[in-house]
């Protein structure tokens, strides 16, 4: 192995500023401090781990999170007793954006999720390759590793679907979201085929809201609420509450009460799947 980066991919570099730096620098001295233990050098490690000397550097000095094998196969040539395996699922976290890990935090405590989407396939919903068609179109340009990292962070978040008891979701798409080929006719129809796979689990309810509709409750924009086993409950509206999250009961309300209005203004579940089927048949 040459003393350059070693085989890698993007969306493991650390951000700058990202609240996640301390964790990730004390990992890297943890596998420093083995290594000087094993006294193996860094071209030793690099060799057995099959990574260049400068990625194990970057590792090492923090500027890089260690992917959660490096820690496997790292723990046991170092004989780190399980030390650096402990660090696994953080450091697996820490490569999802801010905003992404704080969501899927909340959503992996939720026991209800309703959720209003107009521009596009709402996230947990997502194939990988329409997230990646979404990340991709955006501007400014994100880098590679930023697309990556937000890939990785959006289906991570569809963990949701695998919880045991597993949590009532509710989903109400507008039919425009169907229809637009974002990435390509083959991006949208392999979008389609999984929300049809989605839309027959017991515990999810999809709806379309249809484009010919003379009354709509959700002029105000995307809307999401989160309830949680305690009562408690989180809701946000890009149009109300000047955009930030809201828990007051008050302002649920105000949330809950639009988001069924246009669930009764949206096509029945089964219509919907209907619908979804015409489309994909179309394409």
């Amino acid at each position: 192995m040459s003393s350059g980066e070693g085989v890698d991919e993007a969306g493991w570099d650390l951000e700058p500023g990202d609240e996640s730096a301390p964790l990730v620098e004390a990992v890297g001295r943890l596998v420093r401090i083995c290594r000087e233990a094993a006294g193996l050098r860094v071209a030793d490690v690099g060799e057995a781990l099959g990574y260049g000397e400068d990625m194990i550097r970057k590792i090492e000095r923090g500027a890089r999170i260690p992917r959660p094998e490096f820690l496997d196969r790292a723990d046991e040539v170092l004989k780190a007793s399980g030390h650096l395996k402990a660090f696994k699922g953080d450091v697996e976290r820490a490569r999802y954006p801010k905003k992404m890990r704080e969501l899927k935090e909340l959503e992996d405590g939720a026991v209800e999720l309703l959720q209003y989407s107009n521009h596009n396939i709402q996230g947990l919903l997502q194939t990988p390759e329409y997230a990646r068609a979404l990340f991709e179109m955006r501007q400014p340009m994100h880098s590679p590793d930023a697309v990556e990292r937000g890939i990785a962070a959006r289906l991570a978040r569809k963990s949701i679907f695998e919880r045991e008891p597993a949590p009532t979701l509710s989903f109400v798409q507008e039919q425009v979201t169907l229809e637009r080929p974002l990435g390509g006719n083959m991006v949208l129809r392999r979008q389609l085929e999984h929300l049809l796979e989605v839309g027959k689990l017991r515990n999810v309810t999809l709806q379309v809201m249809p484009t010919k509709r003379e009354e709509h409750a959700g002029v105000q924009g995307l809307i999401q609420v989160l309830k949680f086993a305690d009562g408690t409950a989180v809701g946000r509206c890009p149009g109300a509450f000047n955009g930030r999250p809201v828990s007051d009961p008050r302002d649920l309300r105000i949330l809950e009460l639009r988001y069924g209005m246009i669930r009764a203004q949206a096509l029945t579940p089964g219509e919907s799947l209907a619908f979804i089927e015409r489309t994909l048949g179309e394409l």
